[in-house]
């Protein structure tokens, strides 16, 4: 698959970097042109002692780390656990940003995944770009089930940046995923079942030839 445009939807900010952040790393690396869209800032998930736009200030600094452009990254202020309620006000925005960008290939958290505002942007993320590809990244410890039908192989530097970007997560350090060894871990997995050193897995939702 030859995309050049490419969108990241993470429901909140830390999600793209956690589901896809060595596939992130690799194709800014390689030229091609990333885009990615947090939908909530998490202000009431913060721990005590962090300003209100901590989330947004640290999710600007790791994409940085994997190579986005400050000008490809696009931040709304929607409530964190509510997305439901307003379904509609999300998808409208998912259709302005596929008018906006045209992307290749889309980027959304897998349809098993059992968070409340993961699932509406899964579902209203293939609704907005139905001509175009649409992967789903996993997150295990909100998976029930994961589908490995797409691998995107990694070199140690690609794993390296994703490690390096999500330390800038200070807020959220205290999360079991966010440590280096999971993350490692994870990345060996994916590649031992298709035969490299590192790699990320993906459900194929969509897939446009």
């Amino acid at each position: 698959m030859e995309s050049n445009r490419i969108l990241v939807l993470a429901p909140h900010t830390d999600d793209g970097e956690l589901g896809l952040g060595g596939s992130i790393a690799k194709y800014c690396a390689e030229g091609k042109e990333v885009f990615y869209a947090a939908f909530s800032t998490c202000r009431r998930s913060l721990p005590a002692g962090f300003e209100p736009d901590a989330l947004e200030k640290e999710m600007r600094e790791a994409t940085k780390v994997l190579g986005v452009k400050e000008q490809n990254i696009i931040v709304f202020d929607f409530d964190v656990r509510v997305f439901k309620e307003v379904r509609q006000e999300i998808l409208e925005e998912l259709v302005k940003l596929k008018k906006q960008i045209n992307p290749d290939m889309v980027f959304v958290p897998s349809p098993n995944d059992i968070h409340q505002d993961h699932q509406v942007i899964s579902e209203e993320g293939l609704r907005a770009f139905k001509q175009t590809t649409v992967l789903g990244y996993e997150m295990p410890w909100n998976n029930l089930a994961f589908q490995t039908s797409c691998f995107i192989r990694l070199q140690e530097e690609h794993v390296e940046k994703k490690v390096r970007a999500l330390e800038k997560y200070k807020s959220q350090l205290h999360r079991d995923y966010l440590n280096e060894n999971f993350i490692r871990s994870l990345a060996t997995t994916r590649g031992v079942q298709i035969g490299v050193k590192y790699a990320e897995a993906f459900e194929i939702i969509r897939l446009v030839l």
